[in-house]
């Protein structure tokens, strides 16, 4: 997988950013100091009040140069922007291919049309290979995003992340063990829907076309709510919480499979209020305003000022993978 990515990100990712303009430049880097760059690697990242008035003494700096010196730091580290473009452009590449991919195997499946033909003859019904590869995809992908969150550097909505990856995780094992793949794709594919706009956003972003960014979330937002609030509870759950009931009775994986349902539907709730927060405050400000959950930190006061008046919800000085779900919020605004 590592290789794969790193050859798409290589010969394909790559060039189109450059031909884009996106430069591999990142933050501009803290001056040297021996003595707070050994307070940042040993000691603490972000020192408080009384720790920077002594270190202000023993090195006869202004207290505010401390801070910028430490903001600095802290910014250099973070990936840069031809980086997340780079993580974007594969995600997007990934969401929408899996998507259509889903979509046409789909089609022709009679439960996609009636889902009560997911519970027909359960659970003798035949695997077959197109229905095994679409798991195996969703859940290598899945695997991957829950290993690089701890990778990447932590977000306000990690807690939020991490628990709606063990349950798609464990979403997908346990459909796929208990042979209820059949509604499983019905959930993949739904939660794939509106996972590429959120890309698409960020590349439109990171490439400064903050117009088609801004709409590219919209729609996202638009899809993401009629998708998660809509047809998830309506379609999806009412399959899997009353005609199952009604046509092969509860038994006990039934009730996990279920709450593991009720889980992402309670997160699909969470997210979607943030979406609807973040369109409102474009419609004030005749944009989309900054993510709520960005860890961006500007070398100073000044310029927290500035970027927050002239950048919108995916900033590129920003962490690389801002999305709601996943795969909004974060960063990380992302659905899974």
């Amino acid at each position: 997988t590592q290789l794969f990515l790193g050859n798409f990100c290589r010969f394909i990712a790559k060039p189109c950013a450059i031909n884009l303009g996106i430069q591999d430049s990142g933050p501009h880097r803290a001056q040297p100091n021996a003595i707070l760059e050994k307070v940042f690697t040993s000691i603490t990242k972000s020192p408080d009040g009384k720790r920077l008035e002594g270190l202000s003494k023993q090195l006869d700096w202004d207290v505010r140069k401390i801070q910028r010196w430490f903001r600095q730091r802290r910014n250099q580290d973070k990936p840069t922007t031809l980086r997340k473009f780079c993580e974007s452009m594969w995600r997007f590449t990934f969401y929408l291919s899996i998507f259509f991919y889903g979509i046409r195997f789909l089609w022709t499946a009679p439960w996609f049309w009636d889902t009560r033909q997911c519970w027909y003859n359960y659970p003798f019904q035949p695997l077959t290979s197109r229905l095994y590869y679409y798991y195996i995809l969703e859940l290598a992908f899945y695997w991957s995003l829950m290993f690089s969150q701890f990778t990447d550097i932590k977000r306000k909505d990690f807690l939020i992340m991490f628990v709606h990856h063990l349950a798609t995780i464990g979403l997908i094992t346990f459909s796929y063990m208990n042979n209820m793949v059949r509604v499983g794709t019905l959930v993949l594919c739904l939660h794939d829907a509106s996972d590429f706009l959120l890309e698409a956003a960020k590349l439109a972003n990171y490439a400064k076309y903050q117009r088609l960014c801004d709409a590219f979330f919209m729609l996202f937002g638009v899809v993401f709510i009629v998708t998660r609030l809509g047809i998830y509870p309506f379609w999806i759950l009412n399959t899997t919480l009353f005609e199952s009931w009604e046509l092969i009775g509860p038994y006990p994986s039934w009730w996990l499979f279920n709450g593991l349902l009720v889980t992402l539907q309670v997160l699909h709730v969470i997210w979607s209020y943030l979406i609807v927060r973040t369109a409102s405050k474009a419609l004030v400000r005749g944009k989309v305003s900054k993510d709520d959950r960005s860890d961006v930190e500007s070398s100073s006061e000044e310029e927290d000022v500035t970027s927050n008046s002239t950048k919108g919800i995916f900033s590129t000085s920003s962490n690389g993978s801002n999305r709601l779900n996943g795969h909004v919020a974060g960063g990380q605004w992302t659905g899974e």
